[in-house]
C-alpha cells in the first residue's frame, strides 16, 4: 500500500516519510524552514510550500484554510496544524522531549496554540514586506495632535 507520505514528492522528485508544510510566501516562515530544512531532512522529514496545489489534494482542504497554519504529515499519513505541528515535530527528535512532556500538562496545548496564533498573525510584520508598509505608512498623530516627532 502506499501512503500519501510517499506518493508526494518535491519538485526535484524527491519522496520523504514525512511533510512540514509552509506558507512560501511569508518571509518569516521561509527564513524558519530554509533554517530547519537540514535538520529535518536527518530524520527523512521534507518541506514544501503550502501554496503547491498538489497539496491542497493530498490533505483535503481549501488554499484558504491551508494558509492559516502550518501542517505537519506524518508516516502514518496523520494531519497536524499549527502548535500540534510543532509538537508532533518535537517528538522525531530526543532533544526536543521537553516540549513534547510539556505539552502533555493539562491547559498547555492551550498556551501553545495561543503562542502559536499570536505569532502567526504578526507573521507577515517579521519579514521584508511588513518594513517597506512601516516607512511608508504616516505617523499617526498622539492625543495632543502632535506626532512625537520632533526636528
Amino acid at each position: 500500500m502506499i501512503s500519501l507520505t510517499s506518493e508526494f514528492t518535491d519538485g526535484k522528485g524527491r519522496h520523504a516519510r514525512a511533510w512540514v508544510f509552509f506558507d512560501g510566501e511569508c518571509g518569516f516562515c521561509t527564513r524558519l524552514a530554509r533554517r530547519v530544512a537540514p535538520l529535518l531532512a536527518t530524520h527523512g522529514i521534507a518541506l514544501a510550500k503550502l501554496q503547491d496545489p498538489r497539496v491542497s489534494k493530498l490533505l483535503g482542504l481549501p488554499l484558504s484554510e491551508l494558509l492559516r497554519e502550518i501542517r505537519y504529515l506524518n508516516a502514518d499519513a496523520k494531519q497536524f496544524a499549527g502548535a500540534d505541528a510543532f509538537v508532533a515535530v518535537a517528538r522525531e527528535f530526543w532533544w526536543a522531549a521537553p516540549v513534547v512532556w510539556f505539552s502533555k500538562i493539562p491547559g498547555a496545548m492551550k498556551i501553545l496554540r495561543a503562542g502559536y496564533k499570536y505569532v502567526a498573525s504578526q507573521r507577515e510584520c517579521a519579514g521584508v514586506r511588513c518594513e517597506i508598509a512601516r516607512r511608508s505608512a504616516p505617523t499617526p498623530a498622539l492625543s495632543d495632535g502632535s506626532t512625537g516627532v520632533h526636528k
